[in-house]
């Protein structure tokens, strides 16, 4: 299975654009050791195919798209590597890029479960506007583990979990979270059997979620915070990580302590960075810590086999 980081920061990238935090100012200025990142997105596809699954569309899709030869027209006039689309919630940050891929010229095929289907046709409703461009060719995603697969990215399976997490701000169920508002998935080569578990938005550790970690080669979860008042302490914000639904990295219960308890060769990567979390720095100490447990901050542009 190939697998592309497409974007790896949180919603408004890296920089952000009106953001003057010690990490944005630096990147900008060269102050600070970091890469820029677009909002996160991946796609992956089975060895040999051309045809990939997109999870999550950013707002910054037609930059990734042109910065992914794979994911370009190539094979007719109009073309396009995606051959399906998939979201794990309905947050601006993952859903609003659907826009930008207006052209189509046949429904988009799209998986997401019901409670991201009427957020996207209420709320925020993207899909409804699609409909006056390409359409949606819509599939329900099954919230009770049941495999299923994209007619368009041949040999690859996918499987969702429900997980403990905030809808978009725009959703009724905002304060009162409903199982599919937040997913993660479990994408799986049928030829090699190889999994990776995807879960950019996770707010609170579950055993069933853990053992989805423990079933893969690679888990790419949340790494948006660093503590759970990061966002307080910059002066940025009233609510905690867990308040806006995503589990810190440090602290007792966070994300490196769960990490820990994996076995040494599952691969580690955190994704949906935000701008200030200290990781992005790479000369900062939680940098070095992560370094030290074999966790990996993820990049734009990665390509990895598993």
């Amino acid at each position: 299975m190939k697998l592309i980081i497409l974007g790896a920061a949180a919603g408004g990238g890296f920089p952000q654009w009106n953001c003057n935090c010690r990490n944005c100012a630096g990147v900008r200025s060269g102050s600070v050791r970091a890469r820029p990142r677009t909002q996160s997105s991946i796609c992956v596809a089975a060895d040999g195919s051309a045809d990939w699954a997109l999870l999550n569309a950013s707002p910054d899709i037609l930059q990734q798209i042109k910065a992914t030869p794979e994911l370009q027209p190539g094979r007719r006039l109009r073309d396009t590597g995606i051959g399906g689309i998939l979201l794990v919630d309905g947050q601006i940050d993952h859903a609003t890029g659907l826009f930008m891929l207006r052209e189509q010229k046949t429904p988009m095929p799209l998986w997401c479960a019901d409670p991201v289907h009427e957020d996207l046709t209420t709320g925020n409703p993207v899909l409804n506007v699609l409909g006056h461009y390409c359409g949606v060719d819509r599939h329900p995603v099954p919230l009770d583990g049941a495999p299923f697969a994209m007619p368009g990215v041949p040999g690859i399976e996918f499987s969702a979990l429900p997980l403990s997490s905030k809808a978009a701000p725009y959703s009724p169920h905002r304060e009162a979270s409903v199982d599919g508002d937040n997913i993660g998935v479990t994408i799986t080569d049928q030829a090699s059997g190889r999994k990776l578990f995807y879960a950019p938005g996770l707010g609170a550790r579950t055993p069933e979620v853990f053992a989805r970690m423990l079933e893969a080669d690679c888990v790419m979860v949340d790494g948006t915070f660093w503590t759970d008042d990061e966002m307080i302490a910059a002066g940025l914000s009233t609510k905690t990580a867990r308040d806006i639904g995503h589990l810190p990295q440090s602290g007792p219960g966070g994300m490196l302590d769960w990490l820990g308890e994996l076995p040494g060769h599952i691969r580690k990567i955190l994704i949906h960075i935000n701008n200030t979390n200290p990781i992005l720095d790479e000369d900062s100490p939680e940098r070095a810590e992560l370094t030290r447990r074999g966790i990996e901050v993820a990049e734009d542009g990665w390509r990895i086999d598993l």
